[in-house]
């Protein structure tokens, strides 16, 4: 699809990244699925350190000179997000517009697992999703239970529901992973109730 004009690849970000930047510290970000780098970019002229990936060689390349003609500096490699071995360290913010929905059950289970590694705490993961309330594990399309999964290791703060070109129907999704006091504090709790 990167040899024509892929649907998804609009050049524009959307104003749900443009208002996160604009409310938050820069920091280090990663992009899963980032594609031809448009929100890389967008994220590395406001300040931060991005890294993005994707599976696709040819949208690497034009992401590497895009981001050149940009003159930023960001981190683009060629990965699977079901597998990101060569991803180290943490990220404040993990991006994903259309990348998780596309993935097979077993393959949504590993990207959880890289996401729950990679994201630090008190971060932010901004998805946007096909939303389907039953999908056959197929996609695209996230099920309810795609989504209800991220609720062992994140907190829901926001919700968007829409469509997608009218159709499909789609939603916003901002997790924030808890700091590791908030988990301690929260357990004691737990312990306490059930004492009592």
């Amino acid at each position: 699809m990167y040899f024509r004009d892929p649907p998804w690849d609009t050049g524009i970000s959307p104003p749900e990244l443009i208002a996160f930047i604009k409310e938050n510290p820069a920091g280090h970000a990663l992009d899963l699925g980032c594609g031809t780098g448009t929100n890389v970019i967008t994220l590395a002229k406001n300040g931060w350190q991005v890294t993005g990936v994707d599976f696709a060689p040819h949208g690497i390349k034009i992401a590497r000179q895009k981001a050149k003609d940009a003159n930023v500096d960001v981190e683009l490699m060629v990965a699977d997000v079901t597998r990101l071995e060569k991803v180290t360290g943490t990220f404040n913010l993990i991006l994903d517009i259309g990348c998780y929905h596309s993935l097979s059950t077993e393959g949504k289970a590993g990207y959880r697992k890289n996401l729950e590694r990679l994201l630090a705490p008190g971060g932010t993961y901004l998805l946007y999703a096909f939303y389907d309330e039953v999908s056959d594990g197929n996609g695209p399309g996230a099920s309810k239970e795609d989504i209800d999964a991220f609720d062992r290791f994140l907190n829901l703060a926001h919700r968007v529901n829409g469509t997608e070109r009218g159709r499909r129907p789609s939603a916003w999704f901002t997790y924030r992973k808890p700091r590791p006091e908030v988990l301690s504090l929260s357990s004691n709790a737990e312990r306490e109730d059930q004492q009592q």
